[in-house]
Parts: C-alpha cells; structure tokens; sequence
C-alpha cells in the first residue's frame, strides 16, 4: 500500500511536469525519466492532489465549472481520471456523496467508477446490472449532458445489447452533442465487439465507415478526427494475431487512417496533454507499419504524455494484471528511434522485399508479446 506522503510527492511531480520543461536529446525526446503516463493536465493535477488529501471542492468546482459552460470534452475527460484515481482512494468521492447526495457532478463521477470497477470483476454481467441505475441517475440530473449517454453506450456494449437498444442510446447522445468524441469512441469499441463476437459484419469495413464518415463531418481540431486511426489501431493487434497479414484494403485504409491523424496532431503543439492519447495511437499504428521517421515525430510531439491506450497488453481487457504500458511505449519509441536512425524502410520497400526481422521484433514488442512486466491496467 502507498503511503499518503509518497502518494502526494508523485502527484504533485505530476502536476509540476503538466507543463514540462523537460531536456531534450537531439532528435526532440525527453529521456526515459521524465515520461509519465496518464499524467493529468495542468487544471487536474491540482484537483487530484486536494483528492488524496480528503477534500472534494476543488473537483466539485472543476466539474460543475465544465457543466456551466457545456465543455462537455474536458468534463468527459475529468470525470473519468477522477473515476480513475477513486478506484484505490475513494475517501474523497465518498464525502462528497455524504455532503451532496444529489449533485449532478458527484452522481457522474460514481456511475464512472461503478462502471470501471463493473468491467474488472470477474462477475461483470452482474455488476453492470448493478450500474444501470447510477447511470440513469447521472443522465436525470444533467439532461444537457452527453457524458452519462457515453457511459450508457459502455454500458450496453459490455451487457451485450441489441443493436437496436444500442442505437436507441446512441441517438440519444448525438442529439446532446452530435461530435462528442467520447460517445463516438464508445460506438466505435461497439461495433469493434460486435465484429469480435460474430453478431457484426465481418472484418473491419463497417467500422472504417463509420470512423471515416464521423472524421469528416468533424471541425478541423476535433479529435474525432482521428477515429479512424483507433480502426486502425484494433486491426493491428487482430492482425498480431493472425500472422500480421492485414490484406490490401485494409492495409490502404490503415495508412490513410494514419495520414489522417498525422494531420490533427500538427494542429496542436509539441507537449500538448489533450492529444496524447489520439497521438500514442498513431505512433502505435506508424511503429506496426514500420514508418520510422514519421513515428518519430510523433513521439516527438507526445513528449512526456504517455497513455496507458494503445500501449496496454490489457487494453480489450479492463483491469488486467501483469501489463506494462509505460515500459512498452519506451521501448516502441527506442525501436522507432533507431531504426529512424539507421534508415530503414517502411513496409512499401523500393526493391519490393519484405520487411526484415529487425522490424519483426519490434512489432512484437509493440504489440505485446515481449517487453518488461509491471503491474498496471486500463478501462477500455
């Protein structure tokens, strides 16, 4: 068990390193010491350091302040890292229930954490059960709000819902807010799951469709924009599975899902936290399809903001043990750095041969079959 002192020293390094000045190597990335993973942005890290010392306003302003002006991405968001930090120290969340019982804020984030600890129990479909009704409670007092919809969209994905009921839910939070990214993410893992459990179509078409038409009809900026690059993402691991053969569609829509998400990430600069995820992605996706350079510049943008998604061997498994997030991005990040280096060529080789075994082992490494172990887990 952490201590509190040692917990607080690791938050608040945190909150300080939310707008690093970090030393970087010539090629733009910092050292190994200075990536974090999961770290919060520079409003978070502060409300999560008053959390582990038991009081619950600063959260309570932080969601009801993204409530009031309808930033419903950052309160998606907020919510779900506090979500995240409850599950081992819940004292706070549970004051807060204590002194505002009806608070729309508190309500959102216990259906959160109700959900994340429903996932990573052995008896999920009992548990969910269970969540059904925190979540109605969280979406009743915030009727504006698409946030408690994306939970009910995670909600049904994990009961196994008809597509029907699912598009009952999901027209509900498009009409809420039709570019939500976290309730387009959660359509996006459904279909992924109704693909993996034989009721969706087969292969990845259907759901290349639907990121590719929700990427284009979203603002320059928006993070939807890189749904398509989370297509490609899940069709990598399946295809680490199946002898990496993707096929020459797939193959196609993968790198134009890439090329896609490229262009959002310059949209943002370098060390920029709210990309991050959208950025581990795609350097993900650039590692498997051994576009070095290109990789490179993506963790070069990523700087120190590590995300346990895509690089968690758990990620189709809430709650998994033995995983090593952080150590797999330093080691995908070192393998693109010097085959960069090195100049080695992608995939698409001039002379037409297939790719050596240097690359071989990097995408196994990549995609979880070597590496370091620590204890770690992700809510997919």
């Amino acid at each position: 068990m952490v201590d509190t002192m040692t917990l607080l020293r690791a938050l608040m390094s945190t909150a300080r390193l939310s707008r690093p000045t970090v030393r970087r190597s010539a090629d733009g990335l910092p050292p190994d010491g200075a990536v974090l993973l999961d770290a919060p942005d520079h409003r978070l890290g502060p409300v999560l350091v008053a959390a582990a010392l038991g009081d619950h306003f600063p959260a309570a302003a932080l969601l009801a302040a993204t409530r009031e002006s309808a930033d419903w991405e950052r309160r998606d968001r907020y919510a779900a890292q506090l979500a995240a930090f409850a599950r081992s120290r819940e004292e706070w969340l549970q004051r807060w229930q204590a002194a505002a019982p009806g608070d729309p804020d508190a309500l959102l984030v216990t259906a959160e954490l109700a959900l994340r600890r429903a996932w990573a129990s052995p008896a999920r479909a009992e548990r969910l059960r269970e969540v059904g009704p925190l979540i109605d409670a969280a979406a009743a007092r915030a009727p504006h709000d698409p946030v408690p919809w994306r939970l009910a969209l995670e909600h049904a994905r994990g009961s196994g819902a008809a597509p029907a009921d699912f598009e009952a839910l999901w027209e509900q939070a498009v009409r809420r807010a039709p570019h939500h990214h976290g309730c387009h993410t959660a359509a996006l893992r459904y279909l992924l799951a109704q693909r993996r459990h034989g009721s969706g179509p087969e292969g990845f078409d259907h759901c290349f469709d639907f990121a590719e038409q929700a990427a284009q009809d979203a603002a320059a900026g928006s993070l939807v924009r890189a749904l398509p690059v989370r297509v490609a993402f899940a069709r990598l691991r399946s295809a680490a599975g199946s002898g990496g053969v993707l096929g020459a569609v797939p193959e196609a829509r993968v790198d134009a899902a890439a090329d896609r998400a490229a262009e959002l990430s310059a949209r943002y600069p370098a060390g920029d936290p709210w990309p991050a995820e959208a950025r581990n992605i795609l350097a993900y996706v650039l590692v498997r399809r051994e576009r070095w350079s290109a990789a490179v510049e993506q963790f070069r943008l990523i700087g120190p903001y590590a995300t346990s998604c895509p690089w968690s061997a758990g990620e189709e498994v809430p709650g998994a043990e033995a995983d090593d997030p952080l150590g797999r991005f330093l080691d995908a990040r070192e393998q693109a750095r010097g085959m960069a280096a090195a100049g080695a060529l992608p995939l698409a080789r001039a002379d037409g041969r297939a790719a050596g075994p240097a690359a071989g082992r990097a995408a196994s490494r990549v995609s979880g079959r070597g590496g370091r172990s620590r204890a770690g887990g992700h809510y997919a």
